[in-house]
Order: structure tokens, then sequence, then C-alpha cells
């Protein structure tokens, strides 16, 4: 019975298939250390860009020409003074009711009359309609103070200004018609809206001249009476303070101006009058707009703050936009916006500003956001601040604008997913991300723009920085169709400039969010390999890219134009896609379904060995250690119709460039592989006649518990054929297994049963001679110590662990070391 009990052991293959009922979790673990391994690898580097630009150098657009431009030339000249209310761009037809009123005029009082229309024809057409519209929504007006005429007249006034129809009365110039005609009465725009800026109540934005001084009532005039005495009081000595500079006075440094700005803001805040209720904004805007040609950016960044709270509009919006990018191109002025609530300012842009009328705009300002969360500290504060939920609110938006609007989404587009990229190195924004769907949300992004290689490439990057975490990798993959779009993405981006950097950039990572997929999940692993065209799109990817591999080598052809270094940067770049790839061929075939089909995919199968004969471990070692993973968890399926079956010789003596390297992982990945293939003696008859075994053996010297746990794998195979048992004894393995279970059982329950099964095999079947009598006796005292149900599971310090020792103790090593112990003790003590 002993005897069968023992000729039963020692015929038994390195991989067991176990058929026990109870299935614990040590079982799971020691099933899928000895056959299947999930692949890790490095994320791909991302280097920050060296010059803070709109669109960086890589940008590939097909309209690269008409992008807009990083750098500009700004100045007073080029804003609007009186921007009271913008512009609607639609010319208006005049008004059909024609009221007859009194034209007499009085001595007294000459501004009873009208004023005179130009005489030039064409002021006539084009003038009138505006301003008698004009005066009749303001009709309740008679008389304006000269402050307030002043404050309307433009930063560069023309000669039409000063004709003597500007006496006192509403402004009836022309350069209110630069900014485009509007329907008469208030109108709320996107820019009117803004309501989250301190001091700004709901309605101010959208409250003209003609509203707040339709009803004369008491408590008007009583506002006004109050507006009137701030502004008489406090507004116009900051104003005149700050006119004085910008005339050329010394009256203070650009800290007291800041001072002066800051100042005029918290009055303007306090007397509620940000926004556009103040009715002398015109002029307040004018006194700003002056500063900007003193070119200091900390002043400008007041001056932009201040503008927003009053909710300028147009152009204004656009080139004080501008502004603000042009000041965030210098790393050093990021100083500035930390100590500055202007990003308060942006944020409130992004969340109320369409894309359709403020679309350069928004450019410029998720631009400025996109250069100042490439500080730690600022990317902080835009967390802080929801910077993620309002670019979420602005992605939905983008996606659903027009098509007339698709290219300038794009380009915010653009912009705004380099934000969220850089949002994505701070781990404080995993969960924000996740509860603000935009894992989903950018899904959606590369469904509208999937031929935007700019676009595709930063929402990779996001994708390949948050999937190497559980709670994203869970969030994307509940994603609907993500693998097959990602695939399509694939697709598209990998045939288009295959020398372009940004493709493969797109490529490695998209295969680096695969992998990371189908890293932990089954459920991953069957959904990608049933995608429509999954393994014909990741094969042509493998031929592209080895193929173009080989070919750009240095050592295979004359250098690249470029020089060697750069055709060096390109092997590497195409050698990390093939690394990604591979990975997840290795991690997709650890699913029962997907393995066995794969291990019968002869073009797979041949690329892989073409990768293990075309490339060197010196040169290409992860991707060498990712093709023999690959081999190790194919090799587990033994069907007939395993290609990898009948192509096991071959591979074994591939797999030898691998085992006799420098590297410690190559020789790891190449043990596992003859672990599993040497079931087949074919194997073992080539690893013995190869002397493949004295370099096992020597394995076991290792202080790794994994290479000692591989080799061990291998002798239990060899010393399946008594003649082998012999050798590996003059090689010392007995007495090296007796070390190695020593040094390393009481930590590693599953190693101490693997060297266990090993010397079982090489000493049993009357083969105990092989031992010499101070290896038994040490042997036999090991394992008296290791028997010991009550001491063994205590030597683990870990108490959380000692449940999951105690599993492993019963399950891979008490059966086979009883086994041994049996055969070891002397006969009188057996009876």
């Amino acid at each position: 019975m002993a005897s069968m009990e023992r000729k039963q052991g020692i015929c038994s293959p390195f991989i067991q298939r176990r058929n026990t009922v109870r299935k614990t979790s040590a079982e799971i673990v020691s099933e899928a250390r000895q056959s299947l391994r999930v692949q890790s690898t490095q994320r791909p580097f991302t280097p920050r860009d060296g010059h803070r630009q709109l669109f960086g150098k890589s940008f590939v657009r097909a309209d690269r020409d008409n992008r807009p431009p990083s750098t500009f030339s700004l100045h007073a000249q080029h804003f609007d003074a009186p921007d009271s209310r913008p512009g609607s761009g639609t010319r208006l037809s005049p008004l059909d009711h024609k009221p007859n009123l009194p034209v007499t005029c009085d001595a007294q009082d000459p501004f009873k009359a009208f004023p005179r229309p130009p005489t030039d024809p064409l002021e006539v057409k084009r003038g009138l309609p505006r301003a008698r519209a004009r005066f009749l929504r303001a009709g309740s007006l008679t008389t304006l103070s000269p402050v307030e005429g002043h404050m309307d007249e433009r930063l560069n006034p023309g000669p039409r200004q000063k004709q003597p129809s500007a006496k006192g009365l509403p402004s009836t110039d022309h350069s209110e018609v630069r900014s485009g005609p509007h329907k008469p009465g208030p109108r709320r725009t996107a820019s009117e809206s803004r309501i989250k800026q301190p001091g700004i109540r709901p309605t101010e934005c959208g409250a003209g001249r003609g509203t707040e001084l339709r009803n004369g009532d008491t408590t008007t005039s009583t506002e006004e009476d109050s507006e009137s005495l701030v502004w008489n009081n406090t507004i116009a000595p900051l104003l005149r303070q700050l006119e004085s500079v910008a005339a050329g006075s010394n009256e203070g440094s650009v800290d007291h101006l800041c001072d002066l700005c800051e100042g005029l803001h918290g009055t303007l805040a306090g007397s509620d009058m940000l926004g556009r209720r103040c009715k002398r904004r015109s002029g307040i805007l004018r006194t700003l707009f002056r500063l900007i040609d003193l070119n200091s950016a900390q002043l400008n960044l007041h001056i932009a703050k201040l503008c927003l709270a009053l909710c300028i509009s147009g152009n204004n919006l656009l080139n004080i936009c501008k502004l603000s990018f042009q000041i965030s191109r210098s790393e050093s002025n990021d100083i500035l916006f930390h100590n500055n609530s202007i990003i308060d300012s942006f944020l409130g842009v992004l969340s109320n500003e369409d894309v359709s009328s403020s679309g350069e705009a928004l450019l410029y300002c998720v631009g400025t956001l996109k250069f100042l969360s490439g500080n730690n500290a600022i990317l902080r504060l835009l967390l802080e601040k929801n910077c993620i939920g309002v670019a979420q609110n602005l992605i939905q938006r983008l996606c659903t604008a027009e098509d007339t609007n698709f290219t300038i989404a794009g380009h915010i587009l653009v912009q705004l997913t380099a934000t969220l990229r850089n949002l994505a190195d701070h781990p404080d924004s995993r969960p924000v991300f996740i509860s603000f769907s935009i894992l989903s949300e950018l899904d959606v992004v590369l469904r509208h723009h999937r031929r935007d290689p700019d676009i595709c490439t930063n929402v990779s990057r996001i994708y390949s920085k948050l999937s190497s975490y559980s709670e994203c990798r869970l969030a994307l993959a509940q994603t609907p169709d993500c693998y097959q779009l990602f695939l399509e993405l694939l697709s598209i981006h990998h045939q288009k400039q295959t020398n372009c950097t940004l493709n493969k950039d797109l490529v490695v990572r998209f295969l680096f969010t695969l992998g990371n997929l189908t890293a932990k999940s089954d459920d991953a692993r069957q959904q990608l390999f049933q995608c429509e065209g999954c393994m014909d799109m990741l094969l042509q990817l493998y031929v592209t890219y080895q193929r173009r591999d080989d070919s750009a080598h240095p050592q295979k052809g004359p250098p690249s134009p470029s020089g060697p270094q750069a055709s060096a940067v390109s092997v590497q770049e195409d050698e990390d896609v093939l690394v990604k790839l591979v990975r997840v061929l290795a991690n997709m075939c650890i699913h029962p379904a997907v393995g066995p089909a794969l291990a019968t995919n002869t073009p797979c199968i041949q690329l892989l060995m073409e990768t293990l004969e075309l490339k060197s471990v010196q040169e290409s070692e992860e991707l060498l250690v990712n093709v023999a993973a690959t081999i190790n968890n194919l090799s587990f399926y033994q069907e007939e119709s395993s290609v990898l079956r009948r192509s096991q010789l071959t591979i074994s003596k591939l797999m030898l460039k691998l085992l006799l390297s420098s590297s410690m992982d190559a020789m790891l990945e190449a043990t596992r592989v003859y672990g599993n293939l040497s079931q087949s003696k074919d194997v073992r008859d080539f690893i013995m006649q190869n002397k493949v075994h004295q370099f096992v053996v020597t394995l076991l010297d290792s202080k790794s518990t994994e290479m000692c746990f591989s080799a061990c794998g291998v002798l239990t195979n060899l010393t399946l054929d008594p003649p082998n048992r012999l050798s590996l004894s003059e090689e010392g393995a007995a007495a090296k297994l007796v070390d190695c279970l020593r040094d390393f059982g009481a930590g590693d329950w599953q190693l101490a049963g693997q060297v266990c099964q090993a010397l079982w095999n090489m000493i049993g079947g009357g083969s105990e001679k092989l031992l010499d009598t101070q290896e038994r006796a040490s042997l036999l005292e090991i394992l008296t110590t290791y028997l010991d149900e009550e001491e063994a599971p205590k030597w683990i310090e870990n108490e959380d662990m000692r449940d999951y020792h105690r599993a492993c103790w019963e399950l891979e090593f008490l059966p086979v070391a009883q086994k041994v112990m049996k055969m070891l003790q002397p006969p009188d003590r057996t009876a």
C-alpha cells in the first residue's frame, strides 16, 4: 500500500489539478502561484512640457495653422471702455413706433431738445435708429450730471464724440455701435449671469441702466443718492490716484497700485456695486484698462480680477482672459495666482460662459488653469475649489456644442483634458474623479473627438494614471463598451503618422490601461476578448511595432539621418508598445475560456516566439520577461490542439538565453516556463542533455523564495525519471533542498511543500541512499519540528495572517511532509 502511494506521488507532475471538495484561499493562491501569473509594468512616463504653450510641440491637429496663438501683445487700446452691455452681433431694424414728442427748445433748459442728426447720409442711416432706441429706453432720465457724461466717453474718443450732440445727453456716438447693435431693453447673457463672485447678487450682471431707473420711486432715488455718495467720497478719489499714475505721476509703486485696486474692489463689493449695477462702470473700466500699459504682471492680475468681478463681456472678456493667460505662461508668476482669489473668477467664467459666444475666452481661461495646475500648491487649491466639478459641467456643454462650434470646442477640450491630466496626479483627486463620473464623461469626449490625437492622448494619460488604482479601475470598467472604444481608437491612431511620438503615446497608454483592467478582473479579460476584432487588432499592432522596431534597430542598418540618439529613442518607444501589448495578452489568457483560445492561435504563438528570437535580454529585458510570462500562462493549457504544446522544444531552446542571462527576472520567468514544459518527457530530456539541470540546482542557493519555489518545480518534474535522480544528486540537489527547507520553510509553507515533493520524488522508490547520514538526520529534525501542529503556526508574527498560513500548512505542506517523514524513519519506529 505504501509502495503504491509512493509510486503515485512520484508520477505526479509539478502542476497538479486537485479535485478537493473544500477549496480554501490558500489553495487558490497556490494554484495561481504555480501556474498563471498577472504581469505588472511601469506606467509610461509623461514628461512635462519645457515651455508653457497653448498647444505643445507635439500638437498634430489638422488645422495647426489656424489654431489660436500662445503669444500676442495686449495694450489698453485693445479694450472697449464703455462695456455696459455686450452686443448680440446682429444688426437690428429701426423701431416701428415713432412717438410724437415736443421738440421745442427752451433757452432755460437746452437739454430738452433732441440732438441734431449728422449731416452725412451714411451717418443718418447707421446711427439714427440706434440713437433713437437708446433715447427712448432712458426716457425717464432727462438730465445727466457732467461727471457721468465724462465717464461714458471712450478710452480713445474719435472726432464725432466731441460734437455738440453729446452735451449732457445719453451718448449717441458710434463708439457703442462697434460692439454690435442689440435689442432694446436689458438682456441677460452668459456673461451677465455670473453669480458666484464675491459681493455680486444674482441680478447684478443682468441689470442694465434702463432697469435701474425705470421706477422713479423713493427707494430708487435713495439708492442713487447712496451710490453717488460712495462714488464721490471713495471711488472717485481712488480712480484719480490710479489715473495719476497712468498719466505718468510718481505717486506710488506697483505695490501701491495693487493696494488701490484691492481697495477699489472692496469698496465696490461693500457698496453692492459689482457686476453691472454701477452706473459709472465704464469709467472704472477705462481707468483700469489704462493701467495695463504699465506692463506689471502683479498689477495686471489685480486688474483682471476686478474686471471679471464687473462682469465684462465680449472683446473685453476675451482680452482679460488673454492677459491672464499671458501672465500664467511664466512659472515665476505662479505665486501671484496662489496669493490671489482670481482662480474663483476663472472657475466662474468656465461655469457660466457659453462656447458659442465666448469660445475663445474659455480657451484662454482653461489654458491658464492648465499652466497653473502644473504647480503643486495651486493644484491643491484647484481641488479645494471644485475645479473637477466645474470641468465636468464644461465637458457636458462642450460635447453638446453645435457643429459650428466643434473646432473651438475641440481646442478647449485639449486644454481641459490636459488640466485634468495634471489633477489626476494628486492622490486626493481620485475620489473626486469618481464622484463626478469624470471617467465616463471622458469616454463621451473620446466618442465625439475620436480622431483628434491631442484630446485622445490627454484622455489616455488620465486613464493610464487612474487605472492603476482599484476604485478607478472599477469605475472605468463599468463604463459601457469602453473596451470596444479603446480598440477602435487603437485602430484609428496606430495607422496615422506611424512615426509620430504623440500617436505612440496614445497607443502605449491605452494598452497600459487595458493591461490594468485585465490584471485583476476575469470579467474584464473576457469582455475584452469578446470585443469584435480584438485579437486581430492586438496582433496587427504586434506585427506593426515588432517589424518596425526590428527594422529601426541601430545594429541592423545604417544610422538614421536624425542621428543615433533619435533612432534609439524611437526604438525604445516602439518596444514600450510591445511591452504593454504582451502584458495584455498575458493577463487575458488567465481566463479559463480565453487561455485555451490563445493557446491555439498560431499567429499569436509565432509572434511570441519571434520576439524571443529577435531580442536580447540586455536590450529588451522587460519585453522578454513579459513574453516568457505569457508563454508560461499559455503552457498551463495542454490540450491537443495547443500550438504551444507542439512548439515546446523550440520554446525550451529559446528560453536558454533568459535562463543564462544576468537578469534575475528573466531567469525567474524562464525557470517557471521550464517548470510547466518539463511535464513533457521530451523537454525533460532536453534539459538534461543541455545540462540546464545544473543551473537549476544552483538557483536553490538564491535568497529569493520565488526563485527557489520555481527551481523546486523543475526538479520535481525532472525526478520523475529515475535516471535523472542520480545526476541531480551528484550536483548536490538533495542537500540544497534540505537547506532550502530549513531556511525558508517556516515562513512559506507552499515552498516547504514543494521542497518536500521534490525530495519525495528524488529519494523515494528505493533511492534513500542518495541522502547521506548527516543530511537524513538534518531532514528528520526539520520535519519533526515543522510537523508540530501546535508550534508551527505560532512562528508567523503577523496575527492577521496566521489563519492563512495555517491553511497553507494543512493543504500544501502537511500531506507530503508526512510521507517523507514516514519514509525516513527506521522500520522499528513505524511498526
